[in-house]
């Protein structure tokens, strides 16, 4: 199944009109130049703390050109017009974003929209990137967002240490430009004596969880982290506890700074943009096989409707789109429950597989097959979210499904037509983030926020509401002076970019100029902040 991105083109015409009548002609004035302040900051040593968003992430790599579109390389250009000093990053060493360790590739390529096939369609660009992740550079650094850093991970010794990187115990990342082995991020940050700082933190306690479908655990009452999973939701009392810890780290010598909220991750392209019905009957590899496979549904969906359970009937339409059928691990496991009814029904049942050319004798192993396959599945519903990469996955043959059944005992074909994924295959739980999984992203983003809030307020320092503005970008969008609007909407928003979690660089600019606006707010400077429409908002091979 192929999903079809739009792009839009946004142009701007300048006319001049002019006239060859005979007039007086009125000179104005230059404006008088603007007078930028710090008001009471006081901007000459800014340090900028993060992960992926703060590292200038985009297009599912970091990159030249992305880093130089960071939002934090933004802020220092206005902190330099009142008196900001220089601003320094841990370039990566090209603009493809791929990397290696000892000449082997453990980082892919940036993401770009290629024509190539006809229609728009999100590819790495080609090549081998040329940052090796072994060649450590010399700091220290005014960017020290990490891509990948969670909030414990500021504090955790060791997080670059290279010898950690290929067993997955550091950050190859940080591994480039932590000062020593043995180094924290908040550490390296610290030692440069700031007199500002951004602070963006936390997203990756949660997102993780989210983008993998809720695969991870979630950690709320486990207060030890060096138990987590990758993907594991961080216990909000962790949270709270590493984040003072940074804001004190940070603020011991009187620094100013800003802290930033966290987003609902659920509004971003990554959960918005597969629909939960992207069956289509018109076409060809799905339409004809609607009416076995509601034959086939409909046996078990007898069973459904005889125990109780309603919700996870399945029909595929063969007039409107129809909503992939997906695995539900809150459901009770009802496999037995399947297996042991199709084989009461005996002599009907058998009947039933023979129409796949399947004996009698082949009835215990069918519905044992049917019972381990549908005993957790549902169809999905808008209340659910289809993450991003199931598209190239919804409607494919799972080779590894096949694989297993064949060994069972089925042919190849017939195995094949039981392993269509979200059709005749429920798609696996990393694929889908289910209400119950979101409750769990809900509720750690509005314990985090409010940590990040009253610890804000505690140090006295400025605070940004990311959450509720990204909420208007998907929303509304956000107005340009150009008549264009910046959304959410994937591939044709502008706001984000192709890996459909990382703003664009020009959602990026958007970020900047919430971060300034509330910087002249809080300490009374009067930073002009960024114009927009000086960053591209979707990179076009």
């Amino acid at each position: 199944m192929k999903k079809l991105f739009a792009l839009l083109a946004f142009f701007g015409l300048l006319f001049i009109s002019c006239s060859d009548d005979d007039a007086t002609i009125t000179t104005t004035p230059p404006p008088e130049p603007i007078t930028y302040t710090s008001g009471t900051a006081d901007f000459s040593n800014y340090v900028a703390l993060g992960n992926s968003l703060t590292a200038g992430y985009s297009d599912a790599a970091l990159f030249i050109d992305g880093q130089t579109a960071s939002y934090p390389n933004m802020l220092a250009q206005n902190f330099s017009l009142a008196g900001g000093g220089s601003f320094s990053t841990p370039f990566m060493a090209d603009n493809l974003g791929g990397a290696t360790l000892n000449g082997t590739p453990i980082l892919g390529n940036r993401l770009i929209l290629s024509f190539a096939t006809g229609s728009p369609t999100p590819v790495p660009v080609s090549g081998q990137g040329s940052t090796e992740i072994s060649n450590t550079l010399t700091g220290p650094f005014n960017n020290m967002g990490v891509p990948g850093a969670k909030s414990f991970h500021m504090v955790a010794p060791g997080y670059g240490n290279l010898a950690g990187v290929p067993v997955g115990l550091a950050n190859p990342y940080y591994a480039r430009f932590a000062s020593s082995a043995s180094a924290t991020i908040i550490g390296d940050a610290a030692v440069q004596n700031p007199t500002f700082f951004t602070l963006w933190i936390g997203n990756n306690d949660i997102l993780s969880f989210a983008t993998s479908g809720g695969s991870g655990v979630d950690q709320t009452g486990n207060l030890d982290p060096s138990t987590y999973g990758g993907n594991d939701i961080t216990d909000p009392n962790v949270f709270a506890s590493v984040y003072d810890g940074l804001l004190q780290t940070m603020t011991a010598n009187g620094a100013d700074g800003v802290v930033i909220n966290l987003p609902d991750v659920t509004t971003i392209p990554y959960f918005t943009t597969v629909p939960h019905n992207p069956l289509d009957p018109t076409n060809p590899a799905f339409g004809p096989q609607i009416p076995l496979l509601n034959t086939i549904f409909g046996t078990l969906n007898q069973i459904y409707t005889a125990i109780g359970q309603t919700n996870r009937i399945v029909v595929f339409s063969e007039t409107e789109a129809s909503p992939v059928v997906i695995r539900d691990e809150s459901l009770a496991d009802i496999s037995a429950t399947i297996a042991g009814a199709l084989l009461a029904n005996g002599p009907a049942f058998e009947a039933f597989i023979a129409q796949f050319g399947l004996p009698p004798q082949a009835a215990p192993l069918v519905a044992n097959l049917l019972g381990a396959t549908y005993g957790q599945s549902r169809q999905a519903t808008p209340e659910d979210l289809i993450v991003f990469p199931s598209a190239s996955v919804i409607g494919t043959v799972n080779t590894t499904s096949v694989q297993n059944l064949v060994a069972q005992g089925l042919s190849t074909q017939l195995a094949g037509q039981f392993s269509v994924e979200g059709v005749s295959l429920p798609l696996a739980d990393k694929w889908v983030l289910t209400p119950d999984e979101q409750a769990s992203v809900a509720t750690a983003t509005a314990s985090y926020n409010q940590t990040i809030a009253a610890l804000a307020q505690a140090y006295d320092l400025a605070f940004v509401d990311a959450n509720a503005y990204l909420q208007t970008i998907a929303d509304v969008g956000i107005p340009l002076s150009d008549g264009s609007t910046i959304t959410a909407s994937y591939g044709t928003g502008g706001g984000f970019s192709l890996d459909g979690v990382h703003p664009s660089p020009r959602g990026y600019a958007l970020v900047a100029n919430l971060i300034v606006e509330t910087i002249n707010a809080k300490y009374g400077s009067n930073l002009p902040g960024v114009d927009p429409l000086d960053y591209t908002g979707l990179y076009i091979q």
